[in-house]
């Protein structure tokens, strides 16, 4: 919005051409997202209490301990991230940008899909949502709409096409195809987010690495000039996503704030969820599929614990974890909830460093 408004009063005012650099608005974003989430915050966090009562329904199959320490805190609390992203990325993004409505519509999808599951929860006083089979196909719909867009807004043969990383001229031209790859991508990474979302703090730091991660890659997949220079595949108009990335960092930074531990709120669905997706949408629009599996690799982690488990139970009868995901497993090893969280942090750090390592190793 402040890109029409004050960036056309360049000419007579020169002062305000700032605002046609993505990295200011970036920063605009950022500062945006965190004073909204740090004002608004309190009174949502009372709000919720009040309406919820006892607050997320605990799992009675998870570790004993979250039933004594974490009963009662309210859920929900993605509403204040999501708000904090929608109000700077309207504010400070190119809103002429196809990319930038796409990942958000993506993002406020996935998050009325995880508020449905999480209001089920707490009016039903159950770990339950809704199936998780309508669920699924719900999230399969909104990301498959929004593969086709981008294949459509994009520029032909690359907007259907896999690159790969440490190749700078190895591409699979998927055609249609390339859909299916957007859905995958998209509802994984927002489920996958969705599963590491079990402890204070421990989601919303590496969702923050990764969007500054995908911040920075956005913005030089989307000018010429450094695509060429790191022999990247140069997508015109993704750099504005650096914008919504940076809307993300912002109120990230912002719900860490009552999200410490103890916790005042969890995100909950609607927020894990949607984050996720976003950081999915972000990825196939940007042609860094694969760097997402890097970068995310923390998350691609905690869904792999639960696949073996699920997986070696149901054929051997045997569990490889003591509990999954994969956060669990050492908690049930003694690990107190401090140490498993801030280890984590670091590895979602150095993932997110090697997957930033790709754009020069070619």
């Amino acid at each position: 919005m402040l890109y029409y408004l004050l960036a056309e009063l360049g000419g007579p005012f020169p002062g305000l051409n700032v605002f046609r650099y993505i990295t200011f608005r970036t920063g605009g974003a950022i500062m945006t997202a965190l004073a909204f989430v740090f004002l608004f915050g309190p009174s949502l966090i009372s709000l919720l209490r009040v309406k919820q009562g006892k607050g997320q329904p605990i799992r009675e199959d998870g570790p004993q301990r979250h039933i004594l320490e974490k009963q009662g805190t309210p859920t929900m609390g993605g509403l204040m991230i999501l708000s904090g992203i929608l109000v700077a990325t309207l504010l400070w993004g190119d809103l002429g940008n196809a990319y930038v409505w796409i990942v958000l519509l993506v993002t406020l999808g996935f998050g009325a899909i995880g508020l449905y599951d999480d209001y089920l929860k707490v009016t039903k006083t159950s770990a339950k949502g809704f199936s998780g089979r309508f669920r699924l196909a719900l999230e399969c719909m909104i990301a498959g709409a929004a593969t086709y867009a981008i294949i459509k807004v994009g520029e032909a043969p690359l907007s259907s096409s896999l690159t790969f990383p440490f190749f700078k001229d190895v591409v699979a031209h998927l055609g249609w195809f390339f859909i299916l790859l957007g859905v995958f991508v998209i509802v994984g990474c927002g489920n996958a987010v969705n599963l590491t979302d079990g402890l204070d703090g421990l989601a919303i730091v590496p969702v923050m690495v990764a969007a500054a991660s995908f911040g920075l890659i956005a913005y030089l997949v989307g000018n010429a000039v450094f695509a060429d220079y790191l022999q990247i595949h140069f997508v015109r108009g993704t750099g504005e996503l650096a914008v919504f990335c940076g809307a993300i960092l912002g109120a990230g930074l912002g719900f860490l704030w009552f999200n410490a531990p103890p916790a005042m709120i969890f995100m909950g669905d609607t927020g894990s969820l949607s984050l996720g997706g976003a950081l999915g949408a972000v990825a196939v629009a940007a042609k860094h599929e694969i760097v997402l599996a890097i970068i995310g690799g923390l998350f691609v982690l905690e869904t792999v614990s639960v696949v073996v488990q699920v997986v070696s139970f149901k054929l051997t009868g045997k569990r490889v974890f003591a509990m999954a995901p994969l956060h669990h497993h050492f908690e049930q090893k003694g690990w107190k909830e401090p140490t498993i969280v801030i280890r984590f942090w670091i590895i979602s750090v150095l993932l997110a460093l090697i997957g930033l390592a790709t754009l020069k190793l070619r």
